[in-house]
């Protein structure tokens, strides 16, 4: 790793430790020629799926995209960086691990609202309206009604899955 203020080869890791909830590494460097210390950040380079938009063409999943968007959802909303960045981290998540080569922007899109409708409700209806092309104010209200209809994130957490897992039974069981 170059040094960034002297352009000198030879740095040396200070501290090591992981990042991003394990997904990097966070090294703590200092150059040898220098003294100076930097950060680097060390994450495994994955291929993420192509998207496949509406019009058929396909391009290459591009983060900042995926990231612009939440947060355009989110302007102005009481909404923490973290909780984003979280939504965010768990979407990219769940593209690598579909394992698919090609991936429909309807189904990336749908992902992005299931997490904006656990952030925050007016990001998702702001997202949901773009993203399924209202034409007017019923396809709002019949998005709400759906909305208000729809189990809220801890009555989701209170019900029994309906596939339990052996550790469950167990732990239901003691």
């Amino acid at each position: 790793m170059h040094c960034p203020f002297c352009g000198a080869g030879d740095t040396k890791v200070i501290d090591s430790r992981l990042a991003n909830e394990g997904d990097a590494i966070r090294r703590r460097r200092e150059c040898q020629v220098c003294s100076e210390r930097f950060t680097t950040y060390e994450t495994p380079e994955l291929a993420l799926p192509r998207i496949i938009k509406r019009n058929g063409t396909r391009e290459p999943f591009q983060e900042g995209k995926l990231r612009a968007g939440v947060l355009r959802a989110v302007e102005k909303r009481p909404v923490g960086t973290e909780r984003v960045e979280a939504a965010i981290r768990r979407i990219v998540r769940r593209l690598r691990a579909s394992g698919e080569r090609e991936l429909d922007s309807q189904v990336l899109g749908e992902w992005v609202m299931d997490e904006l409708r656990h952030l925050d409700e007016v990001a998702y209806v702001r997202f949901a309206s773009v993203y399924r092309r209202f034409q007017d104010v019923q396809a709002f209200r019949e998005e709400i009604e759906r909305l208000e209809q729809a189990l809220s994130p801890a009555e989701k957490a209170a019900q029994l899955s309906l596939l339990l897992d052996e550790k469950s039974l167990v732990n239901k069981s003691d």
